[in-house]
This record gives C-alpha cells, structure tokens and sequence, in this order.
C-alpha cells in the first residue's frame, strides 16, 4: 500500500495493543532473521504473532513500514544494551565510533536481518515517514548519549547529522558486500573526528 503523504500519528496505544505490536515485530525479527526480506509475508507475520491479518495491516499498513518498525525496535533494545555498557574512550568522538561499531557488531551476528531492514529503508516512501523518522531519532539518540551530550550545539547536531548519514551509508554498502567490516570502521572513525576535530588522531 501506497500513499503520497505522511499518515497521521496513531492514538497512544493500550498495553494489550502494546503486547499486540510487540508480538508482531518479534515474528518479523524472526522471520526476516531466517530469511531476509523476502521470508516477511504479512500473513506468515499475522500467523506467528497470533493476530488477524486485518489487524496486522492497521498496525503496519505494509511489509516496509513493518520492517522500519523493526529496525527502529532494534536499535531501541541495542540502545539499552548500549547504556549498560557505555564506551570508554577519551573523547566523543571516539566513543560514538566504538558505539557505531558494536552496533555494526550485533547488525553481522543476524545479516539476513540486518539486509532486510535496511532494504526497507531505502524502499521507504513518504507514508512511511513517521517509522523513517523514529529510526533517526534512535539514532541520534544512541550517537549523544555516547557524546554524552544532553543539550546540543547547532554545530553538534550538524556532525551528528552527518554521522548519521554515513552510518546509514556504511549500513549499504556493507550489507550489500561492498564493503568490508574493516571499511566501514575506517569510514565510521573518520566522521566521526567532526565531533572534536582538534582531538587525538589514532
């Protein structure tokens, strides 16, 4: 399903429909783990989450915006993991470079899952802005809690902004076999010494 513009943000949910949504989105995390994207079929996903397909649908109105789903609930459990362990080293960063790449990390321990949310990324349209949009904003989050930043500068934001754009980049091109992990750590490390440019080069 296809639509030109942004669907409007959805009610909060109750906490059996939160239960109902958790269900679906651990199914794709399984289902696309096993197969990729082409293993998440909306009815397998109903079946194996014990819901209706018409509920699926009005939960996520298409394979793609259940997949950005996914890929945004990911990066949520990677981002508590994350502050269980926060990396340690001397500056920002070097920190939101070590924390990039334990994520790449967790991404090759399931490639067929990382291939599959990454695909729907980038088959994304405009109605599935809202779950593109989340997925940012995980991100953005993960990267200033390693900068340990609260309150950003305007040129903070800026690096951070381009630090995302090549973690997403580097997410291509590496799922896709075009880049080697050891690639994207030299491409990760490099943007992000915009963070504290005059800081130790290693």
């Amino acid at each position: 399903m296809k639509a030109s513009t942004a669907r409007p943000a959805p009610p909060p949910l109750t906490e059996r429909q939160e239960a109902r949504r958790r269900r679906i989105l651990q199914a794709s995390a399984e289902l696309a783990g096993r197969g990729g994207y082409d293993a998440v079929q909306m009815r397998e996903v109903a079946e194996a989450s014990r819901v209706a397909l018409g509920t699926l649908y009005r939960y996520f109105p298409s394979k793609v915006h259940l997949l950005v789903a996914t890929m945004q609930d990911q990066l949520e459990h990677l981002h508590a993991t994350l502050n269980r362990k926060p990396p340690t080293g001397d500056t920002a960063g070097q920190r939101v470079a070590q924390t990039l790449m334990r994520a790449f990390r967790a991404l090759q321990r399931e490639p067929q899952l990382a291939g599959a949310m990454v695909r729907a990324l980038n088959f994304a349209d405009r109605s599935v802005s809202p779950e593109v949009d989340r997925v940012s904003r995980q991100t953005r989050a993960i990267i200033l809690d390693a900068m340990g930043v609260e309150d950003p500068a305007p040129d903070q934001l800026s690096a951070v902004r381009v630090i995302e754009h090549t973690w997403h980049s580097a997410l291509i091109t590496w799922v896709s076999g075009r880049a080697s992990i050891e690639q994207v750590r030299t491409d990760i490390e490099t943007v992000c010494r915009l963070i504290d440019p005059t800081g130790p080069r290693d």
